[in-house]
């Protein structure tokens, strides 16, 4: 068995036959896929089980709900490839993603391909990637900004990084935590433009609905990744902890720093008040200025 191919199942009623068809109508065909149930309340089973039936490279897992992380986790336990690859059943992939790609998965440990971000919504977006491979993990992580990017679909890796890493149950935003600790194993990494991951919006996902508690979470995860931190990623550090502070009170736990300012001039002009106030004023400013430009309440 070439590729074992992931996806977590739970309340995708309305996406699920768009996603496995997907899959099913691949030209390359030396894969399996497990189909995990996490306790979905809804049809799913009975359509996880009726794929199944009709597709004997489909196999599919019943369990108690237990979370996205718990679902992979199963789904890696039960893997046979030599390499894994996620898919949430609520997005696809474009035909002859598989194809385009496999054929390079064999030439490195961890390979990524483009993605049509939030697809379907208004500010949809393509994040494309140049042919290129990595022997550093931290100009993976800096050189192709992988820190925007850490989602555990749109990859394909070796088996063996999975040997010992899983994906952290009760976390929210699990990739952010689960990444960096496959980079740890130094993995030969390659991107490329083959490919299309179709990440579609969903207004109740945890990315459009995040509160102060889970952008704690999404803080913490960085703060612990262990990944050097220039002055880009910095900044988008600097923006999740203004989050933080305004939605829970929080004070900054991110480290101060001065950084170089550049990028738009918004950016710039953050930076400039970075430098000169300190992380604890911008992060009181920031929350004042969204107090007043909140509708009053009465």
């Amino acid at each position: 068995m070439k590729l074992s191919i992931v996806i977590p199942v739970y309340r995708v009623e309305t996406t699920l036959d768009r996603c496995l068809k997907s899959v099913a109508g691949q030209t390359f065909g030396d894969f399996e896929v497990i189909l995990v149930d996490d306790g979905s309340p809804d049809g799913c089973p009975e359509r996880c089980d009726e794929w199944a039936r009709r597709d004997n490279r489909f196999t599919v897992v019943h369990q108690q709900n237990g979370g996205l992380s718990a679902a992979r986790n199963a789904g890696i336990d039960r893997a046979r490839g030599e390499f894994i690859t996620f898919i949430d059943s609520d997005d696809y992939i474009a035909d002859g993603t598989l194809e385009a790609l496999m054929p390079l998965a064999e030439e490195t440990d961890l390979l990524e391909y483009p993605l049509w971000r939030f697809y379907g919504a208004a500010d949809q977006t393509f994040v494309a990637f140049p042919q290129q491979t990595y022997d550093s993990p931290d100009d993976y992580w800096l050189g192709t900004k992988a820190y925007l990017h850490t989602y555990a679909w749109n990859k394909v890796y070796r088996r063996w990084l999975f040997d010992e890493v899983r994906f952290p149950e009760g976390k929210v935003f699990e990739d952010v935590y689960t990444l960096p600790r496959l980079l740890s194993l130094r993995p030969r990494i390659m991107t490329t433009d083959r490919g299309t991951y179709y990440y579609c919006d969903n207004a109740k996902g945890i990315t459009a609905t995040a509160k102060g508690e889970q952008l704690r979470m999404l803080l913490d995860a960085h703060l612990t990744a262990g990944m050097p931190v220039d002055d880009s990623y910095y900044m988008h550090l600097l923006n999740i902890q203004m989050d933080v502070c305004e939605l829970t009170g929080d004070t900054p736990r991110l480290p101060q720093r001065s950084v170089r300012p550049c990028g738009s001039t918004r950016q710039r002009l953050k930076a400039y008040m970075l430098n000169i106030l300190g992380i604890n004023v911008i992060c009181k400013l920031n929350k004042i200025v969204h107090r007043f430009r909140s509708p009053s309440r009465s």
